[in-house]
């Protein structure tokens, strides 16, 4: 007679215990580091539509005119300087593109110059080399396909050398007031603590703020989070006994 085979035993054990079945490992997610995957299981919710406005209000109150950190005397000038503030700070930026903005400020005037002594300008900036090469190659393209004027448009923005999603929105809200939301990593971290938008992705973000942030912020709330975000909600030690907006903040990594 066949012996029935009994059915398995399920352990009642938490998952920490010994002998237990490990979970298999979190993919890792663009944008979001796997320990904070792991957190993410325990499911978060963005602040109601009311604290959104008030959060905004007291950043606008504290700062009415916020400014990007990257100078500039034209469209132009802000465009190359977004494409060389990759994986670099906004103060080595200005350090380098003082004297090259007074050598050229215009796509012709750019190109005249040369790779080789735009490269010679801008050295003391990570990544120089690739950056100089795709601000010579993207001052050509704007003599040749837009009349040397820097376009109005993301599109068109984001055919140039050096220009992604996030570099066009900076561009067409700083030089042509456009309402548009560039996530860097200081906006990315500043969203999802609070948090404003969820998201894995920087996309994510700015879809997501771009549906909860009231029309009358939306000209500079970019530059507010990202002020925010480096000067007060810094990734390591958020210094929350300063930030204007703690109490109303949800983040498990308040400190007060």
């Amino acid at each position: 007679m066949p012996v029935k085979k009994s059915p398995p035993i399920t352990s009642s054990r938490p998952a920490a215990s010994k002998g237990a079945t490990k979970t298999p490992p979190l993919k890792k997610t663009a944008g979001v580091k796997p320990a904070a995957a792991r957190a993410g299981r325990v499911r978060r919710r963005a602040v109601a539509p009311a604290v959104v406005r008030d959060i905004f209000m007291r950043f606008q109150a504290a700062n009415p005119e916020p400014k990007g950190e990257l100078e500039y005397v034209n469209p132009f000038t802000l465009l190359v300087a977004v494409v060389l503030s990759a994986q670099a700070t906004d103060v080595g930026v200005n350090k380098a593109t003082r004297a090259l903005f007074a050598a050229a400020d215009t796509p012709e005037k750019m190109v005249a110059l040369g790779e080789d002594a735009i490269r010679d300008y801008v050295k003391t900036i990570g990544l120089f080399r690739n950056k100089a090469k795709n601000v010579h190659a993207l001052s050509q393209l704007l003599i040749e396909k837009h009349g040397s004027v820097v376009p109005q448009d993301r599109a068109a923005l984001e055919t140039l050398p050096g220009v992604g999603r996030k570099t066009a929105n900076v561009v067409l809200n700083m030089a042509f007031g456009q309402e548009t939301i560039a996530v860097d990593t200081h906006l990315f971290r500043v969203s999802n603590r609070i948090p404003l938008a969820l998201g894995a992705t920087p996309l994510a973000i700015e879809l997501g703020l771009e549906k909860v942030i009231p029309a009358p912020f939306m000209r500079h709330a970019h530059h507010w989070l990202i002020l925010h975000g480096r000067y007060v909600c810094k990734a390591r030690r958020p210094d929350c006994e300063r930030c204007i907006v703690s109490d109303l903040c949800t983040s498990p990594e308040k400190r007060v």
